[in-house]
């Protein structure tokens, strides 16, 4: 029997327009911009549909991303659109706690605004990320252990000394794409190492800071304490975490999850590898760009993957229903 699998994108697919099809075609997904801005006092509607440098960074990003995903999917469902499970990348997890049931619009959006927030503040200057391509996982985290090691040891870098001398993985996007993230000059040597391992490029992200390491431990803590007010729902359909790469299946599972996944890897070629073996054979991106079909088509040739971004990609996808 076949088992569709929901996905939602993360932070770095925005762009300028995403979603003004669907929010001018389908008073479900304006409703969806309506209620965020009420709930958050922005004008989402303008910061998603007309130019501004605001939508790149991380305090707007993120709840223009949820609120555009979260309209599509609202669409999606006006239509009768079911899916089996959902799971989605860093931001994106967000949006599939919303598709999962287990927390109402209103929450998601006043806990992603203040998530954004959050990482944006704790950002310390000295931080970087590098996607690294064409090295298994295990060579990138054995790589990043040895080079932390001997860092912590031995470093004595001035211009980075009010950080710790931390790499890690940051996300696992398929078997030869892994992203890490860290101090500066320590993910720039881990770089150097792993260009030397056989990496073909280790290509620095231009991002705002070292998303999913422990540096941004007090971002977690912070938005533990905005999730303290929040109600968590029962879950009416299964998601996955991208700290575990599990199943979420109790309601009291959910905020130490969200909370433990800002300073945390994300798993998510250990997702889709996880919905494949439990029978998962189409997978639906909602949201901007087509990062993750690209990521499962990476993990697995033979599976059906579709992107609804566009009025072009909806219209195609329910043709072909």
């Amino acid at each position: 029997m076949s088992k569709r699998v929901l996905m939602f994108p993360g932070q770095g697919s925005q762009y300028i327009g995403m979603g003004k099809e669907f929010y001018d075609a389908f008073p479900e997904a304006k409703e969806v911009f309506d209620i965020a801005g009420k709930v958050t006092g922005l004008d989402i509607a303008k910061l998603c549909f007309e130019e501004n440098e605001q939508i790149n960074i991380t305090e707007y990003t993120q709840i223009c991303m949820l609120t555009e995903e979260v309209a599509l999917l609202k669409v999606l469902q006006s239509k009768g659109f079911s899916y089996d499970v959902c799971t989605g990348l860093s931001l994106g997890e967000y949006a599939a706690v919303v598709a999962s049931g287990a927390m109402s619009l209103e929450d998601a959006f006043r806990v992603v605004r203040k998530r954004g927030i959050y990482m944006q503040e704790a950002v310390p200057t000295g931080g970087a990320m590098n996607a690294v391509i064409g090295l298994d996982p295990e060579t990138v985290e054995t790589v990043c252990a040895e080079v932390q090691a001997a860092g912590e040891a031995q470093s004595d870098n001035a211009e980075f000394a009010n950080l710790p001398y931390v790499v890690s993985v940051a996300n696992y996007n398929n078997p030869k794409q892994t992203v890490i993230t860290g101090r500066k000059d320590a993910v720039e040597k881990a770089a150097e190492v792993l260009a030397e391992k056989g990496a073909l490029k280790c290509v620095p992200l231009n991002v705002s800071g070292p998303f999913h390491s422990r540096l941004l431990e007090g971002a977690g803590e912070k938005l533990g304490e905005a999730l303290e007010d929040v109600e968590i729902s029962e879950i009416k359909i299964p998601y996955i975490a991208n700290v575990t790469a599990d199943y979420v299946n109790q309601k009291e599972e959910v905020k130490p999850l969200l909370i433990k996944q800002v300073s945390s890897s994300v798993r998510f070629t250990q997702t889709i590898e996880r919905l494949i073996k439990d029978g998962a054979d189409e997978f639906v991106e909602v949201g901007p760009g087509h990062t993750l079909t690209g990521f499962v088509k990476k993990i697995d040739r033979g599976l059906k993957c579709a992107n609804i971004d566009t009025m072009e990609d909806f219209n195609k996808y329910f043709a072909a229903e």
